[in-house]
């Protein structure tokens, strides 16, 4: 039992200080995601408690921290202003439309976990990673250029003169104390260090910058102070639970929840890949899923996993299940007890900090890389990178699947060969190599001469496959051909599999496979394509 327990508190002082760096920076984050979504910036703080702390606890991987995101935000803001115009000016209809979203995209999500679909995040390639990793980087590092403008006369415009100058000097002295600090002492948390030495010298020095209070209140906001979380019964009185209701909400929740899941899980295989760990993509989809049935339920806009601040966390010695439930806690008692503490956080530090998580998001090895990797490898990763900065990240990751499945079906298109030789009974071969699918069915075609061969006909394929309906089409066809030639047409060497297949799609073609064979090479490759 003490091994156990020594075991699991190695790491609590890195774990604590980290999830308290984190707390810190979800703060403008949250609010700033709420503002874009339309809402209140307690909706947002709410949020990243809720499924931050929830997923800490029950999410597949342990150090990984979830909120309010901005992926969801900007698909929430068309929502609530519908939502808001079905109903009398002031209701803020939309906002309990929202809730109602949030809990059916949970929904969705845990069926998706129950059915233990995330682990079709192993299908998206490399290059789609790298480029999710740099068009996400980029996001964070356009998110945080918002930090260097003001309010003048309700138009944002862009700090000019010694305004610009502090704020500039300040975030370079943030990155520079992270940058220098792991040098000096490696155990201290830079990040949390960085913070609390520029708030020093902005509060003590008495320097006019903007801070978290300032950036709430330029936002419409009336502070950071607020009680705990309280369960939305209006969600049941204002909104009907009609047909009509679920065709508004629907679309909406499916694409928040694919949203969610694709960021989640993504950020797992990245976290994966920086601690040499591996997490549960399962498990997350159901911890993503009933963290959004809860923030919905007790007044929190959703949200899912933020790649920004687990990089903070990971960077900053993170590792277990304990710093994502401080940063949670944390910044419950920021909301509860120390606001006016937090309030007086100047931005510059938070915005240094987001900068150094930039930097090292980004994936500079794919400068180096991509001459030497294949140009349609280049493309996706490209590609990948400036639909994340343009669209979304699923709309990004999406394509880039899809980009990536179409190459590989071509190039495999171009793999299918036939050799061929004539038996001394006058009996012509075909040996078919690659596989054969909707791709390769062209060249498949080509490699036959119906009218030119003998009268016996053997396609071997013990080097190849049949993969879908469509080579099941072909073959048919194919042998309709001879046939209506006055020839005949044996098929050899295909798996159980297969031939399962072409007798289920045609029961025709069972008198023309060959099932005894005694060929021994034709065993071992059965066995191999089980």
């Amino acid at each position: 039992m003490r091994e156990f327990i020594i075991k699991r508190t190695a790491n609590a002082k890195n774990d604590i200080l980290s999830g308290l760096t984190v707390a810190l920076a979800l703060v403008p984050e949250a609010v700033a995601f709420a503002f874009v979504a339309g809402v209140d910036p307690l909706v947002g703080l709410y949020a990243a408690f809720m499924i931050g702390l929830i997923t800490s606890i029950f999410g597949g991987r342990p150090g990984m921290i979830s909120g309010a995101t901005g992926a969801l935000a900007v698909v929430m803001v068309t929502l609530v202003a519908q939502g808001n115009a079905m109903g009398a000016e002031g209701e803020n209809l939309g906002l309990y439309y929202l809730f109602a979203t949030v809990i059916l995209m949970g929904i969705i999500q845990m069926i998706v976990g129950l059915l233990k679909l995330g682990k079709f995040v192993r299908l998206i390639p490399h290059p789609v990673m790298m480029g999710f990793v740099n068009g996400l980087a980029i996001v964070i590092f356009l998110s945080q250029l918002g930090m260097f403008k003001e309010v003048v006369d309700g138009q944002k415009v862009w700090l000019q003169g010694l305004d610009l100058g502090l704020m500039i000097g300040l975030v370079f002295l943030t990155m520079a104390i992270m940058h220098f600090l792991p040098r000096i002492n490696k155990k201290l948390p830079e990040a949390l260090i960085a913070i609390i030495v520029v708030s020093g010298i902005v509060i003590f020095g008495g320097l006019d910058v903007a801070t978290v209070g300032s950036f709430i209140r330029s936002g419409g906001g009336s502070g950071l102070e607020g009680g705990l979380p309280t369960f939305q019964i209006d969600i049941f009185n204002k909104v009907p639970f009609t047909w009509e209701t679920l065709k508004f909400i629907g679309p909406y929740a499916v694409i928040l929840a694919a949203i969610g899941l694709i960021e989640s899980l993504m950020t797992l295989n990245l976290i994966d890949e920086l601690t040499e760990t591996r997490g549960h993509s399962n498990r997350e989809c159901m911890a993503q899923g009933g963290a959004n049935i809860v923030t919905g339920l007790f007044g929190g806009m959703g949200g899912c996993a933020m790649i920004g601040q687990s990089i903070i966390n990971i960077k900053s010695g993170g590792r277990t299940r304990l710093s994502g439930i401080v940063a949670a806690l944390s910044l419950l008692a920021f909301i509860l007890f120390a606001s006016g503490l937090i309030e007086q956080v100047p931005i510059p530090a938070l915005v240094g900090v987001m900068f150094m998580v930039v930097i090292g998001t980004f994936a500079w090895s794919s400068f180096r890389i991509i001459n030497r990797i294949p140009l349609s490898d280049a493309i996706v990763l490209v590609a990948v990178s400036a639909l994340t900065v343009i669209f979304d990240l699923a709309i990004a990751v999406i394509a880039g699947i899809i980009i990536s499945a179409l190459v590989f079906a071509w190039e495999n298109a171009k793999r299918i060969r036939a050799r061929k030789h004539t038996l001394e009974d006058g009996t012509k071969v075909y040996e078919i190599w690659g596989p054969l699918f909707f791709g390769s069915i062209q060249q498949f075609n080509s490699k036959f001469d119906v009218n030119g061969d003998p009268d016996k006909v053997i396609i071997d394929f013990i080097e190849s496959r049949v993969s879908d309906h469509s080579a099941l089409e072909a073959l048919f066809n194919l042998v309709e051909k001879y046939e209506a030639a006055g020839k005949e047409v044996k098929i050899r060497h295909l798996s159980e599999e297969c031939q399962r297949l072409m007798v289920k799609a045609s029961p025709k073609l069972e008198a023309v496979i060959e099932k005894d064979i005694e060929d021994p090479r034709y065993h071992v490759m059965a066995n191999a394509m089980q």
